[in-house]
């Protein structure tokens, strides 16, 4: 099913779209997952959208749900592209669809140095719950992860819910 706001569209991540998937990884994480690991998540219990305006790939998500929480693994914007709202955009979707598999918590892992994503997770109403020392790969060794959670079942109704009528 495609899903649109102005020229924006979603729709599921399959095979067909690694080559161009593996290429904004590569483009766009100091340290992007293998081929192998974006392979896996294309096997039953995750969850992959594509995001693209006329036919060019503006990013991707992927999330797997344990019991009924949602666990963001991978969310990509292609840099030239950042903060045009499509990471908002994208993540709304990815949540809206955990929440209608009966999700009701979301928790990730953002690197510390990741302003712009840690700002993103917090204006979608995530909250620090702990960090993980040397969770990331870095340049110069390791860098720690900080933890974030959001709780669906008050967001849904009120937080995530605006973002749906606003221009994102």
């Amino acid at each position: 099913m495609n899903l649109a706001l102005d020229d924006r569209r979603l729709r599921p991540m399959t095979s067909d779209d690694l080559p161009e998937v593996m290429a904004l990884e590569r483009q766009a994480h100091s340290h992007p997952w293998s081929e192998g690991i974006m392979r896996d998540c294309l096997k039953p219990g995750y969850n992959g959208k594509i995001l693209q305006r006329q036919g060019a790939l503006l990013g991707f998500g992927i999330w797997t749900l344990l019991l009924d929480e949602c666990h963001i693994l991978n969310l990509c914007i292609d840099p030239g592209e950042q903060r045009q709202g499509h990471g908002r955009y994208l993540l709304h979707w990815m949540l809206h669809d955990a929440r209608a598999q009966g999700a009701a918590l979301s928790l990730l892992e953002v690197r510390l140095s990741n302003h712009a994503a840690i700002a993103l997770y917090q204006g979608m109403g995530y909250s620090e719950i702990g960090q993980r020392p040397g969770y990331y790969p870095a340049r110069k060794g390791r860098e720690d992860g900080l933890v974030m959670a959001l709780d669906l079942r008050s967001r849904m109704g009120s937080g995530l819910a605006r973002i749906s009528h606003q221009t994102l």
